[in-house]
């Protein structure tokens, strides 16, 4: 954990469940060494609730180092990769070369069938303090110039991107009495599907702490901008992310929130989220001393800036493998993307298709209706970026089916069934609790009664009993109010044993939330799927058109001028319904023209499936969803 000490977040949390659904190790790791544990967006549903935890630098280090160095048929070999062995390509696919090992700085040589470039900040990384700079990966790492020189040769093309990190404070020189304390939850939820629990007691948990920046921090950071090379260069760094500098620069006159994050039980040392700088270390002290709570807050490294390398994402598959060198594979920052979960996400699918590669099988593919990590991957190989990408709930389609809690049944037989990368334990606890939640579920949608009888045995449920109609459990369990202990109260038989299993229960509440949501966005999905090639007129007036599109919609269309449907989906902010919308509204205007040009020519038009401005741009359609 070479900078932040936490995991998870909105969407982030999402990808780390994920990953755990293939068996990738961040989430276990994290249960093991987590010191504060909380789900975040617990106001809104369980579909974008995002699971985070503060981690302990240290324990994290060596659980994740046991782990991977007692992993069968894995070797370990610590060096500095310094270029890339060649040779001819393979006739039947894509590339001017073939990778086949690596060379390591003492010019030894590695021989592969696949490689994976995982470089992280490394890439000619140049770190910046105030005016001064000089070359490296991290503070007191060397930077990886070689390897840079390779890719560009090979015809790479390449990109600068730049990212930060606060200054360090010791815990001891903090005055917490007058801070923001935030609790971690009573009942921490664990990242992994195999861990029933996380390793820390509730009570044990550590807290963490808000504050503010003030005008006092503006004016500092104002008067000492000529002192910040990092701030000046033109380098894209990350938006949702900025260093306070950035934040004073892009949101002046306004309040920014700090939070004091813990490093772990031992550590003397606390993590200014939110104060990542670049000012020279005595102002940086400065603003630190201006801040309520860190006064007398002593300093232990200042926050510095890095700038790297990154190559277009888009010169890759979606299996993450190079088009110009084949088997060559990058996955993390090297793709123009920021965070932990990011990475690993790249990571755990860049690894199986490596391996897949090498064992000449079809490669693993996600895709943007299957999970996080496909949105994530198209998001990078269709679009590119010019600024560290992070993964948000906001960029993914179909939001109600692709939910924290899911990503096992999601993924995981996948995973065992076509990438081999799921062990034998995981694939047989997935298939138990997804034959129960079918169980369940038919067993729930079976029990059916009048509102009055619901309404007798649930009294502590708002049933309307003017209905009619009769109504099944598991619509019964869609009310807050109930959960599967309440029902089973009602209805011991059969559903007991449902309610016992923890687990089954809460999936089950969650699964009744979301029915009806994830049956008509199942729909949706099929009709996207199906007209995914309809093509949209080049003149088509996106501000004139009377769909239902919002005005920011209407001008990332009109800004973006997607040729199909299949690339308005891929439009960051583009919503599910807009794309729905839009598809029906093309949809019926086509039909419309066709049946108009029928009936004045008496024959069909030639058009196909694109339409002219003229024909329907001004028409006076309402769709909705």
């Amino acid at each position: 954990m070479s900078c932040n000490p936490s995991f998870g977040g909105i969407g982030k949390g999402h990808l780390m469940r994920e990953v755990d659904a293939l068996d990738g190790l961040c989430a276990r790791i994290c249960d093991q060494s987590g010191v504060h544990y909380k789900v975040l967006n617990r106001c809104k549903g369980p579909a974008v609730w995002g699971l985070r935890a503060q981690i302990d630098r240290k324990l994290y280090k060596e659980n994740m180092q046991k782990e991977i160095l007692n992993t069968p048929l894995l070797t370990v070999h610590e060096a500095s990769v310094e270029d890339l062995l060649l040779m001819e390509p393979e006739p039947d696919h894509p590339g001017k070369c073939q990778v086949s090992g690596v060379i390591l700085g003492d010019g030894s040589r590695i021989h592969a069938g696949s490689v994976i470039l995982t470089t992280g900040t490394f890439l000619r990384g140049m770190v910046f303090i105030g005016l001064k700079m000089h070359p490296a990966g991290r503070l007191g790492d060397q930077p990886s110039i070689g390897l840079a020189q390779t890719l560009e040769k090979l015809g790479f093309s390449v990109g600068r991107l730049k990212t930060g990190t606060p200054p360090r404070l010791a815990k001891d020189t903090i005055d917490f009495s007058v801070l923001e304390r935030h609790m971690a939850d009573n009942r921490p939820v664990p990242f992994s599907f195999l861990n029933e629990a996380v390793w820390i007691k509730p009570e044990d948990q550590l807290s963490c702490y808000r504050t503010l920046t003030n005008a006092k921090v503006e004016q500092i950071i104002h008067d000492n901008l000529h002192l910040n090379n990092h701030v000046r260069e033109t380098t894209r760094g990350p938006r949702y992310c900025p260093s306070l500098e950035s934040k004073v620069l892009r949101f002046p006159n306004r309040i920014h929130q700090l939070w004091l994050e813990p490093e772990g039980l031992d550590s003397n040392i606390i993590y200014p989220q939110g104060m990542s700088m670049t000012l020279p270390p005595e102002l940086q002290e400065q603003v630190i001393a201006c801040i309520r709570g860190l006064e007398k807050a002593k300093m232990v490294q200042p926050g510095y800036g890095v700038q790297y390398d990154f190559l277009d994402p888009r010169q890759l598959s979606a299996s993450l493998e190079s088009r110009l060198v084949q088997r060559l594979f990058f996955a993390g920052q090297i793709n123009g993307t920021t965070g932990y979960e990011e990475a690993a996400a790249q990571g755990v699918i860049a690894g199986i298709n490596a391996g897949l590669r090498v064992s000449g099988k079809p490669p693993f593919i996600i895709s943007r209706t299957e999970g996080y990590i496909g949105v994530l991957i198209d998001d990078l190989t269709t679009l590119g970026t010019n600024e560290p990408y992070r993964m948000f709930t906001s960029r993914v389609e179909f939001r109600m089916s692709l939910r924290p809690d899911n990503a096992d049944s999601r993924l995981t037989l996948r995973g065992f069934e076509e990438a081999g990368c799921v062990s034998q334990q995981r694939y047989a606890q997935t298939s138990r609790l997804k034959a129960a939640l079918e169980e369940a579920i038919a067993v729930l949608k079976s029990l059916q009664f009048t509102a009055t009888k619901w309404s007798r045995l649930i009294p502590e449920a708002p049933i309307s009993t003017s209905r009619s109609s009769l109504t099944s459990a598991l619509d019964i369990l869609q009310y807050p109010e109930v959960t599967m202990e309440l029902l089973a109260r009602a209805i011991p038989e059969p559903l007991r044993k449902f309610a016992e299993w923890r687990e089954l229960a809460e999936r089950l509440k969650i699964e009744a939330v979301y029915e009806w949501h994830v049956a008509s966005q199942q729909q949706e999905i099929e009709e996207v799927r199906r007209d995914e090639a309809l093509q949209l007129p080049e003149d088509l007036d996106y501000f004139a058109i009377d769909a239902s599109l919002s005005q920011e919609v209407r001008e990332k269309l009109d800004s973006n001028r997607p040729q199909t449907i299949g690339a308005v989906s891929r439009i960051p902010g583009i919503t599910p319904a807009a794309i729905v919308n839009l598809l029906r509204f093309v949809k019926t205007n086509r039909q419309r023209t066709e049946h108009i040009e029928h009936s004045r020519i008496g024959r069909a038009s030639p058009e196909g499936n694109t339409f002219g401005k003229s024909k329907f741009q001004n028409s006076s359609l309402s769709c909705t969803s």
